[in-house]
């Protein structure tokens, strides 16, 4: 049995082009089953969908994570797929297997207090406060992912129409309305500062480094980390918190989620669900705190 996992390895790097954690992990997982079934005196040929079920168990007993239990699944179908389709065993025991329902994790958000206090940071006296401050409302006014604000390019905004144009990863455009404060963000960034920050009088992105050149990810998240510690507000700050944010404050004020889908470029609306939950949460915080009977 032990000669098959390093062909199985062999398989996946060479013909399913898997990464090397992918590799490593199905390596572990596979290895760390066969001592179990070895342990039970059980052979390759002789091993049964309730063999594996009862592996399964023995995870969730030695307190596995759920997300570790499925991938361990994930692993004995790849496994058992790959024997069962070079005839190293007459049926597939892994067919039937289920994998647990992993909850997922609410993201962190700020809330709009902490938005307030996040985005009054910057200093627009000077063309680094007052890009900063652009970026920061532009970002929180959009939802947009930090890899897209990077991205925009000075023609993808639209000040008297009030939109921008974004693209994702997979070059989709989508337009999402701008508010009235990230608006005058962006004409003083415009008008005072981008001009004397950039290098070359043709570039075309809209957001510069100090340097005049388009901005990094790293760049950006080093500015909100550096204002969430000048605000005092200690959680987890990533750029994407303000995504996050963005996304939980409209469903809270009554957004519908086709909307919030929308904007957020979401492909499917289960993902975007997850922001009525944190809003459910909420009321339900408020409910218990306020109700005399709660």
């Amino acid at each position: 049995m032990r000669n098959t996992v390093s062909k199985f390895l062999d398989y996946l790097k060479t013909e399913k082009g898997s990464s090397p954690n992918t590799i490593a992990s199905y390596k572990r997982d596979v290895n760390n089953l066969i001592n179990y079934i070895e342990s039970n005196s059980l052979t390759v040929g002789k091993i049964t969908n309730t063999n594996l079920n009862s592996y399964l168990i023995y995870l969730e007993k030695m307190g596995k994570a759920p997300s570790t239990i499925s991938r361990n699944v994930a692993s004995m179908h790849c496994y058992f797929r790959y024997l069962y389709k070079n005839n190293i065993i007459e049926q597939d025991p892994s067919s039937n297997l289920i994998s647990p329902k992993i909850e997922k994790k609410l993201p962190e958000v700020l809330t709009m207090e902490e938005v307030d206090i996040l985005l009054s940071q910057p200093n627009d006296d000077d063309c680094k406060g007052i890009r900063d401050k652009a970026m920061l409302e532009v970002l929180y006014a959009t939802g947009i992912r930090v890899s897209e604000l990077i991205n925009l390019k000075k023609d993808d905004v639209s000040i008297n129409l009030g939109y921008i144009k974004c693209r994702d990863n997979k070059k989709k455009e989508r337009a999402i309305p701008i508010g009235q404060v990230s608006k005058d963000a962006l004409v003083k960034y415009l008008k005072s500062a981008r001009d004397i920050m950039i290098e070359d009088p043709n570039e075309d992105f809209l957001f510069v480094s100090c340097l005049g050149h388009k901005m990094s990810r790293q760049g950006f998240w080093k500015i909100v980390k550096s204002y969430a510690n000048k605000a005092g507000i200690y959680k987890k700050i990533t750029p994407h918190i303000l995504r996050h944010s963005f996304a939980t404050h409209l469903v809270e004020n009554g957004a519908d989620l086709r909307s919030v889908q929308e904007m957020l470029g979401h492909s499917d609306i289960s993902t975007t669900q997850i922001y009525a939950r944190m809003s459910n949460n909420r009321l339900k915080e408020v409910y218990t705190k306020a109700h005399p009977r709660a």
